[in-house]
């Protein structure tokens, strides 16, 4: 998802906050390039952004039509690329938080429509 890009709400956002361990670098990388690629195939998905530092902590947050549409992917997340087993071998700790968006608000210089910034998304 292009972070210039917002969606229409409302939309529910699975929030994922990290802290990586440092071990199995390359496997975890397959596994989340995996990962997104198997979401995108998810009726629902919507999009999904990352951000992560050198220190190993991060955020993932993956955008989705609705709640049972995140509970779903869960259900096959279990089963697939990231088990419990592999979650305990990546992270020292994290945290998933599921959000309803009920507006979205943005404003963009290299737009340059002069626009509101606090216009509701319109997409």
């Amino acid at each position: 998802m292009n972070e210039s890009a917002l969606l229409r709400p409302p939309y529910y956002v699975a929030i994922l906050r990290y802290r990586r361990n440092g071990e199995d670098a390359a496997g975890y990388e397959d596994a989340r390039r995996e990962m997104f690629e198997m979401a995108r195939l998810q009726p629902g998905f919507l999009g999904v952004e990352a951000v992560g530092d050198v220190n190993g902590d991060g955020v993932t947050m993956s955008y989705w039509t609705d709640e049972a549409s995140i509970r779903a992917w869960r259900a096959h997340d279990e089963k697939g690329v990231i088990c419990e087993k592999n979650r305990r071998g990546w992270y020292d700790r994290y945290v998933l938080q599921i959000a309803r968006v009920e507006r979205a608000y943005g404003w963009s210089h290299e737009a340059g429509d002069g626009g509101d910034p606090q216009a509701p998304a319109t997409r």
